[in-house]
């Protein structure tokens, strides 16, 4: 079987989101995919199968099968249209645990229609509070996350949130964002989800399927440039419509082989 390792919301090596790429051959079982996950130890490893003329897609951390991955399900779009099993002028639509994904080629980036993740303004919660340690401009939750906007850029970057605290609150993980300093991006964030197994996660497509909507709403822009800004950052360009989102990045291939179990 093809295992390939791909960054992603990027193009340069080393940045961006990692995830590793494995074609299965045959119908393979949930056990055995989460020790594949764990043996390779990439934020996510996607597994991808043709099954009746059908692209079926499901994602790994090195703790858990996840229900919806950005990152992985770019990471295996461009795997298959680089390889040659998908032509890249055709889109290619994915059977996942959330539905139907698609990804089409676009101006040289994999760009990914997901569902809007429209979050709801609630009372921040104190444990939340107490674990970024910083006071919120705004919290809203949708049905994965907590979103949480601050008052600059420089508060995003430099936050150092009390991860064992995240992860007793009861949902996926914990978004927060400000408006850019600089004329580059028009919002930046970062993301941190212990409950899948990862502190803090390099890019996250599936948040800004909450994120584009947001600051959609706050800049009356409906195509906007994110960066996440975590220890390896990454770069997505971001277009809102009536109820998707569509995320396009770059992504660069680092390692190609196989597994021989």
């Amino acid at each position: 079987m093809e295992l390939t390792i791909i960054n992603t919301f990027t193009d340069q090596p080393f940045k961006g989101n990692p995830a590793a790429v494995c074609l299965l051959t045959g119908e393979s079982d949930s056990e055995w995919m989460q020790k594949i996950a764990k043996e390779i130890n990439m934020p996510v490893t996607a597994f991808n199968h043709l099954h009746k003329g059908e692209w079926q897609l499901r994602w790994f951390t090195p703790s858990v099968e996840i229900p919806i991955c950005g990152h992985g399900t770019l990471a295996s779009s461009f795997f298959l249209w680089v390889k040659g099993y998908v032509p890249r002028d055709q889109p290619i639509v994915y059977q996942t645990k959330s539905g139907l994904l698609t990804a089409k080629f676009v101006d040289g980036m994999v760009q990914l229609e997901f569902p809007s993740l429209i979050e709801q303004e609630i009372a921040a919660p104190e444990l939340l509070i107490k674990a970024l340690g910083v006071v919120p401009v705004y919290v809203g939750q949708n049905k994965w996350d907590y979103l949480v906007e601050v008052q600059s850029e420089e508060i995003v970057r430099n936050i150092k949130p009390d991860i064992d605290y995240i992860a007793q609150l009861p949902i996926r993980g914990v978004i927060v964002t400000s408006q850019s300093d600089s004329s580059e991006y028009d919002f930046v964030s970062r993301f941190f989800s212990p409950a899948q197994g990862l502190d803090e996660d390099h890019v996250t497509g599936s948040a800004h399927c909450c994120l584009g909507p947001y600051w959609k709403s706050k800049l009356n822009k409906s195509i906007t440039i994110a960066y996440q800004a975590s220890e390896r950052g990454g770069l997505l360009k971001v277009e809102v419509t009536e109820d998707t989102v569509k995320l396009s990045g770059h992504a660069v291939t680092i390692f190609e082989g196989s597994l021989n179990i």
